[in-house]
């Protein structure tokens, strides 16, 4: 029986009704695993990126029930696609992987593996769980910027030397520039917090040092923050 399901892929070109809806259906319902599992693993996900994982398996189907074995109808599809063109920023690689999976999904459907197409995206949607479940290459300490103000008379080059090895925080100095017509310091750090640091007592002995000036911890720095 399992040689029956995980059978070779049909040389026949001949399409048929049959063929078409259950292709379609199972692309469908594939999708729909796919993408039912990235929202399990992904919280910040969107209805728009959940709704595409869902279809496009069953669009690359298609695409491949409509071309089958002829080439002239291969590069006509080629030459229609071409004339697209999708404007988006560069996603997150995770959300490019689901991507690539889904369509490879459909791949499968559309040559008639359907066998192994339920197989291999049974398999990977279980590794995608497993992976994330166990925290796979999640860091153990957290970048942040650290932006402190302090006065002129406080030497900024050991000015929280002290508070940083207390909480055990990493950090370096990243830029110094002065402000209210050089009466204050603008010192940015970039700080690696572990996840035990307690956020408010670290700002806190910060404030102390500095005179109860400002300052700000951006949670997500990005290149642009110095």
């Amino acid at each position: 029986m399992l040689d029956s399901i995980f059978s070779a892929v049909s040389t026949d070109t001949t399409l048929s009704f049959g063929t078409a809806v259950t292709t379609i259906l199972l692309a469908l319902l594939l999708g729909a695993v796919i993408s039912f599992t990235y929202m399990k693993t992904s919280p910040g996900y969107t209805q728009s990126f959940t709704l595409t994982m869902v279809l496009l398996p069953v669009i690359v189907a298609i695409i491949i029930l409509l071309i089958g074995s002829n080439v002239a109808r291969a590069f006509s599809l080629a030459g229609a696609f071409s004339i697209i063109r999708f404007r988006s920023a560069p996603g997150d690689p995770k959300d490019i992987t689901f991507v690539l999976f889904t369509m490879a999904s459909g791949l499968a459907c559309g040559v008639g593996a359907f066998g192994y197409a339920a197989l291999f995206t049974v398999i990977l949607c279980i590794i995608m769980v497993v992976l994330n479940r166990t925290g796979f290459g999640v860091k153990k300490t957290q970048e942040k910027t650290l932006k402190v103000t302090i006065p002129e008379n406080l030497g900024y080059e050991e000015a929280f030397a002290e508070v940083f090895a207390r909480f055990g925080v990493g950090y370096e100095l990243k830029k110094i520039r002065t402000t209210e017509l050089g009466s204050l310091y603008e010192l940015v750090y970039t700080v690696r917090l572990n996840e035990s640091t307690s956020q408010k007592e670290f700002l806190d002995a910060i404030r102390t040092r500095n005179g109860n000036l400002d300052l700000s911890l951006t949670m997500s720095p990005t290149t642009t923050e110095y």
